[in-house]
């Protein structure tokens, strides 16, 4: 259920009203339940106004009644005193804050006007994602679209007339007399629904195509003088297509396309230069391993050339955030943390910006002339906050208070962790460790492996929805979560580690970091179990395989166990190939050599495998090959497969998914590894 705009938080911030003063109450604290953390606001996509002078933000609350994360568009005033009104998710020493839509469904995206005068956003509220318009300073949504099937995504033209949109063509006639005449079916490699731009004016709603054909568009964003738009395409919707993608301009008076990047690899986000006369994007510069390669930003003359790069020196990924006349700003991670750059695009000199050291940020959002930014930050004591500060980062300014949500729940501290793995590979890892740790003690461990594989585990509270960590922490878990070789954040060299050694390599990882804190003293070997979805899940598939004698209890989540079944059926065939440079027919040894399932008579532990019904990415086969192969070895062994999960299947989305995943988990480690009964979820359920 929507909550109404404001309130008073008497009982989930402990505070009381005594005449003019709230006062806090010292409650005692107690663990979180799973639903409690399923149930935490969060603030998202801080979008700052022209001028710097306001920053709309999303939060998102859970609707158990509708099973959905529901997003509402909340505003801060970065230059007025303090808000007197207990809210939750605002601090009262940050300045006001007010919520700016309440409405069914989610409004998302908030995207001003140029001249700061409106804000733009996408709802689904009528089902389907529409622009709404909306006055900032009081007033109505108004819909601005009406899309037989919405739009995905959208942008002001620089004079705050006319707003640009992508969205999916419609069925076409044939596809619809096919569907009358047989019913709804696919024709594999065919059926695509392109994605094309188009352009409405605000005030008269007159619409206009400006791209059509056969490829899809992706990003795009407006010349300074409004008169052209650069966008980047490939060929069809495939994710596997993602290789493909090319940047073209079109007029907009004429709907006329030229090609301006075509080489070899994705080249993408293209970004306009303040006078227009460059272009910035990110290319994988031809490289033919771009899933794990480094990223680059390049730029190129806006009216055609050869592509200059600028960021050989960095060695991660950098994502371009936007193009200010004081230079060019992109985000990325280094090690656990993430920070903000500006790059000098005539002399290539790179600067980080951030406010401290060991601190997560992302979500950057600029000022029309860079001088000030909005953005989600984060760290080892703090879910993300939003924020305003000069560009430097410099004494950033508080706008939310999400964590204050927290402050009566038992929870942990989080620790940077390193070790060496067999090979000497450095290793590092996020270590989880109750408020009452005492070092001369043995814990039971569990290991927590992160997707990707180039994705990164972080020391920020309250991450993880799919597995429990917080449930587990305060009952006296220790619990590791390592950055293996593959995780972003350790450069180039780092992330093709695991090549033609997926499994392998990654295994002797979180092996070795078990190992080291069993040296440690500070867990117990025969108490220690480990998990994962994705990639994770295959890293863990692999151990169950491999290590019987190490794990009392291991979790699969939407994991790979055999790489030719995943290869034939997954929705991006260049990753395997990319990680495992062959195709299955090429080189059968190498997908044997890596797949869990080949060394399936050596599995003894009890395993649990968790899976979307219609996974895409990672298809239900894998799981099914996995469950049997662990019942004919008389394993003990669960498979549950779940309905439901959004978008291309690959994990929960919806509460009650999340809910499932964590409840199941908590019951199998019970059983397995803590001999308790399952029943001690039953708190954590509605």
């Amino acid at each position: 259920m929507k909550r109404a705009v404001m309130f008073t938080c008497v009982v989930l911030c402990g505070a009381v009203t005594v005449g003019a003063q709230v006062a806090p109450i010292a409650l005692p604290k107690q663990a979180p339940s799973v639903d409690q953390i399923l149930s935490l606001k969060r603030a998202a996509s801080p979008e700052i106004s022209p001028d710097g002078r306001f920053v709309a933000y999303t939060v998102r609350e859970t609707n158990w009644d509708d099973n959905a994360y529901e997003t509402e568009i909340w505003l801060a005033d970065a230059t007025t005193g303090d808000l007197r009104q207990a809210q939750v998710g605002v601090s009262s020493s940050s300045p006001a804050s007010r919520q700016l839509t309440n409405a069914k469904k989610s409004s998302q995206s908030p995207a001003w006007s140029p001249d700061g005068s409106k804000l733009a956003f996408i709802s689904d509220r009528t089902d389907k994602r529409q622009i709404y318009l909306i006055n900032p300073q009081a007033g109505e949504a108004d819909a601005l679209t009406a899309l037989e099937d919405g739009v995905g995504s959208f942008e002001w033209s620089p004079d705050g007339k006319n707003i640009a949109y992508a969205a999916t063509e419609p069925k076409s006639a044939a596809v619809k007399d096919r569907d009358k005449k047989y019913g709804e079916l696919q024709v594999v490699g065919q059926d695509y629904r392109m994605t094309h731009l188009s352009v409405i004016d605000v005030a008269t709603r007159a619409t206009r195509t400006l791209t059509s054909g056969p490829f899809t568009v992706g990003s795009f964003a407006w010349s300074p003088d409004g008169t052209s738009i650069a966008f980047d395409h490939r060929v069809n919707d495939s994710p596997a297509s993602s290789g493909t993608a090319d940047i073209s301009v079109v007029t907009v008076a004429a709907a006329s396309i030229r090609k301006l990047v075509t080489e070899d690899g994705p080249d993408s986000r293209p970004v306009w230069s303040p006078d227009g006369a460059r272009i910035a994007f990110e290319t994988s510069m031809a490289s033919p391993a771009y899933f794990y390669t480094n990223r680059l930003i390049a730029t190129v003359p806006s009216g055609g050339g050869t592509p200059a790069v600028l960021s050989s020196a960095f060695d991660e990924d950098p994502s371009i955030v936007a193009w200010k006349p004081n230079g060019l700003y992109f985000s990325a991670a280094q090690r656990t943390f993430s920070y903000l750059f500006r790059l000098d695009p005539d002399s290539r000199a790179i600067a980080r910006l951030a406010p401290a050291d060991a601190w997560v940020g992302s979500s950057f959002s600029l000022s029309r002339d860079g001088s000030t930014v909005a953005f989600l930050g984060a760290d080892a004591t703090s879910m993300a906050e939003v924020f305003i500060a000069p560009a430097t980062l410099a004494n950033p300014k508080k706008l939310t208070d999400m964590t204050a949500q927290t402050r009566n729940w038992t929870t942990s501290t989080l620790e940077v962790v390193s070790w060496k793995s067999q090979d000497g590979t450095m290793i590092e890892g996020v270590l989880h460790k109750p408020l009452d740790f005492d070092p001369s003690r043995k814990y039971p461990l569990l290991v927590v492996i992160h997707g990707g594989p180039t994705g990164v585990s972080r020391a920020v509270p309250f991450t993880g929805a799919t597995y429990p960590i917080d449930v587990w922490v305060p009952r006296g878990v220790l619990v590791l979560e390592p950055n293996y070789r593959g995780s972003a954040g350790y450069g180039g060299t780092f992330r093709a580690l695991n090549v033609r050694n997926l499994g392998v390599g990654d295994a002797w990882d979180v092996l070795s970091g078990v190992d080291s804190l069993v040296a440690r003293g500070l867990v117990d070997p025969a108490k220690v179990g480990t998990m994962g979805w994705s990639q994770g899940g295959y890293i863990s598939a692999f151990l169950a395989t491999h290590d019987a004698a190490r794990f009392k209890a291991i979790s699969v989540g939407a994991g790979i166990s055999d790489w030719m079944t995943y290869y034939v059926n997954t929705d991006i065939h260049p990753f395997t190939r990319q990680y495992l440079q062959a195709t299955p027919w090429d080189d059968p040894e190498i997908y044997a050599k890596t797949s869990p399932i080949t060394y399936i008579k050596q599995a003894k532990t009890p395993t649990l495998i968790q899976h979307g019904a219609a996974d895409q990415r990672v298809p239900l086969p894998n799981a099914y090959e996995l469950y049997q192969g662990l019942q004919d070895n008389k394993v003990p062994s669960k498979l549950i497969v779940y309905q439901g999960f959004g978008g291309i299947g690959h994990g929960p989305s919806k509460p009650k998914s999340h809910r499932a995943t964590m409840d199941h988990n908590i019951e199998w480690f019970d059983q397995y590894m803590f001999g308790t009964p399952a029943k001690a979820t039953a708190a954590g359920s509605k």
